[in-house]
């Protein structure tokens, strides 16, 4: 560690890199609610968030595994689909509590154009939120829906059918093919719209 009088200590968070203070004071100083997105191998998460005084206030929340417990999601909770699908719940809730607009932060994850992380942004557009972003950064409809998986298995099928029973047996397990995986994704979109625009 460095030594001196001019030396200055990063906060805690910082250090730990789990909070890049510049970034959030820029986010904040658009007075917008944040779109938060994080994710993990396994899942997906998103907020929306008030900063206040006193702390970080969520008004809202959707967690991977709500898709699951909710609606019937058989797929994976690690992949794009569930990602978009968090984000478009999210959102639905957000115009609940009338949250119509905010601004998205995405910590310290890096911004590679077309990940999880901007599947999530672009359910939360879809659901109606308006938050600012380049139409470049989000991923191809057909990933949102889970197609490159479909296909991939279809492959794996074909040519080995025992390598392709080991390698989607969660999927199995839980009763959904994997080479159906694009209709299950819009049976759930489906669900999610139904609940909350009554129709």
């Amino acid at each position: 560690m460095a030594r001196g009088p001019k030396y200055r200590v990063f906060f805690r968070r910082r250090r730990e890199a789990k909070t890049d203070y510049y970034l959030r004071q820029r986010l904040l100083l658009s007075r917008l609610p944040r779109f938060v997105i994080r994710r993990s191998l396994k899942h997906s998460i998103a907020q929306i968030v008030n900063a206040r005084i006193e702390g970080d206030f969520v008004i809202t929340s959707g967690h991977t595994n709500e898709l699951k417990r909710d609606f019937g999601w058989l797929g994976g909770c690690g992949n794009m689909p569930a990602s978009y699908l968090v984000g478009f719940l999210t959102g639905y809730r957000g115009l609940e509590l009338n949250v119509s607009k905010a601004i998205l932060d995405i910590g310290t994850f890096s911004p590679i154009g077309g990940s999880r992380l901007f599947a999530a942004l672009k359910g939360a557009i879809d659901a109606g939120l308006n938050i600012p972003h380049n139409e470049k950064i989000l991923p191809d409809e057909s990933r949102i829906r889970g197609e490159h998986i479909a296909d991939y298995a279809n492959l794996i099928f074909e040519m080995d059918p025992e390598k392709y029973e080991r390698h989607f047996s969660k999927y199995l397990e839980r009763g959904l093919d994997p080479r159906g995986l694009p209709e299950h994704f819009d049976a759930i979109k489906d669900k999610m719209s139904e609940k909350y625009e009554g129709g």
